[in-house]
């Protein structure tokens, strides 16, 4: 870039430079990138006609912005996204605390310094990536925090009076001239914090300790907040709310795919992890597990179901397939239903339960969302049971259910080596007759994953029973589940019996 061999304040002016304000350099910018069809926000997904175009139009706008949504709604990933709007360099004085414009210096030593040293004053270029700050909001913050106080110390040294206003020093705010700043979860800042805000958003000035300043502060400001916080740990005083120009909501993946994608390109899968398969129904069913969760009754819906769940819960559940493979030293794996038991830490800590409980509380219901996610993909790959539960004759299942129902039971255990895997789930009859109708053409590693779901998603349709063993499942006839409860205590046996039988 040729500017940034411009050095003095002589060859900016003759280079032609024009200052601008940074709202005005986002709207130049995004306006550049509408007409050439660019993606402005990349890596967001589910945000393409909601969203963005209200952001979008914000900007057009000059508004300062509140992005109000639940947890894991990507608000901060947003507004961090906004530096790419920014202009790759702009021109500051060499020293300048408050990032000053050498055409327009805002502070007392800007001031001073073109003052004393005209068109030899020394700029440097600044880097869109370091126009960026983000505060999150806690209730430690003071009023020095983002604004400023007197600074004794600096008094002390420079040997100046109280009086000077070079003893002052600023906060994050004016340190943030001709920058991005994002304040993350506003409620939380208390009320008095938040109304030294009012000027700076209104006026774009700041007052520090009844120092008459009048600092015409350049900035783009970018809030975030929570609706959860409003009842819980505050809430944005109503006059910095009418200062707040544009609030704009956001919301979860509305699809399974919108929701695939996201966690696709956030999981943080290593390459020596790379020999799992994992097929796009084991990928649909993590996806699943969120979808019921935001809807369950167990679980609280003003917090909200982060992304972040189905992105530790892929995590995880890759890391159970590969524990199995190096404990069975087996250098190809697929992921199984079975590995699902590794996604419930994942769910058990980013889920608020209506009413919390003993420890296995949140336990019980993580295995529920699971067995809910399995239900409502079975119907997408399987027929509905519901429809055979009269039709004898035609029933798929029924081979199934009757092998069970001559009081046969399979503990499938999660770490089961392949070919045990195998040979387990063909020696149950009809099971493979099940999927080979239904299945066509699939190669072995999916059939056999289609095997063992049909077996959970059965028992989701009170076909089988299923109990929980300490390393695995334990499937038999529905009315022998409900007959034979297991005792507490005894070593082996189920731990819970599914939904259904709870029930």
């Amino acid at each position: 870039m040729k500017n940034l061999q411009i050095t003095t304040l002589a060859q900016l002016k003759s280079s032609g430079y024009k200052s601008k304000s940074i709202k005005q350099e986002l709207r130049d910018n995004l306006i550049d990138k509408l007409r050439k069809k660019e993606n402005v926000f990349e890596g967001i997904w589910g945000y393409e006609e909601t969203v963005i175009p209200d952001l979008e139009r914000a900007i057009l706008s000059g508004h300062d912005i509140n992005l109000l949504g639940l947890r894991g709604q990507a608000k901060t990933r947003l507004a961090r996204l906004m530096v790419n709007l920014l202009d790759e360099y702009v021109p500051v004085i060499e020293g300048s605390e408050l990032n000053d414009d050498p055409l327009n210096p805002l502070s007392r030593f800007g001031h001073d310094l073109v003052k004393e040293m005209g068109d030899n004053t020394p700029i440097r270029w600044l880097h869109r990536n370091d126009r960026y700050t983000e505060k999150l909001a806690t209730p430690d913050v003071s009023i020095a925090d983002l604004i400023g106080d007197v600074d004794p110390i600096k008094a002390a040294t420079l040997k100046l009076p109280y009086s000077d206003e070079r003893v002052l020093h600023f906060g994050l705010i004016p340190r943030s001239h001709r920058c991005l700043f994002v304040i993350n979860e506003l409620p939380d800042l208390q009320p008095r914090i938040q109304v030294s805000l009012f000027n700076i958003l209104q006026e774009g000035d700041i007052q520090i300790r009844g120092f008459k300043l009048r600092l015409p502060l350049d900035i783009q400001f970018i809030f975030t907040a929570n609706p959860e916080d409003y009842t819980n740990r505050g809430s944005i005083v109503t006059p910095l709310k009418d200062r707040i120009d544009s609030q704009i909501i956001t919301h979860y993946p509305k699809s399974l795919d919108i929701g695939k994608r996201i966690t696709q390109q956030e999981a943080r899968i290593k390459p020596e992890q790379k020999h799992v398969g994992v097929l796009e129904l084991a990928k649909d069913l993590v996806e699943q597990i969120a979808f019921e969760a935001r809807k369950s009754e167990y679980v609280d819906a003003k917090s909200g179901v982060s992304a972040r769940l189905t992105i530790s819960a892929y995590e995880n559940l890759v890391a159970a397939a590969e524990r199995r493979s190096l404990i069975n030293n087996e250098k190809q794996v697929h992921i199984r239903v079975g590995d699902f038991i590794g996604v419930i830490p994942s769910i058990t800590g980013k889920v608020e339960l209506v009413y919390e409980g003993e420890q296995e509380g949140p336990m019980i219901v993580a295995q529920s969302l699971i067995g809910k996610a399995i239900r409502s993909q079975f119907v997408n790959y399987f027929p509905d049971p519901d429809k055979f539960r009269k039709q004898k004759d035609k029933n798929p299942y029924k081979k199934i259910t009757d092998w069970f129902g001559d009081g046969n039971t399979a503990d499938l255990l999660n770490d089961m080596p392949q070919a045990e895997f195998e040979s387990f789930l063909k020696n149950i009859p009809g099971l493979k007759e099940l999927v080979d109708e239904f299945h066509k053409g699939q190669e072995a590693g999916t059939k056999l994953f289609m095997m063992e779901f049909a077996l959970h998603g059965m028992a989701e349709f009170s076909l089988l029973s299923k109990g929980f063993l300490t390393q695995g499942h334990q499937f038999k006839d529905i009315l022998g589940g409900m007959f034979n409860m297991p005792q507490p205590g005894a070593e082996d046996e189920e731990d819970f019996d599914d939904e259904d039988d709870k029930r």
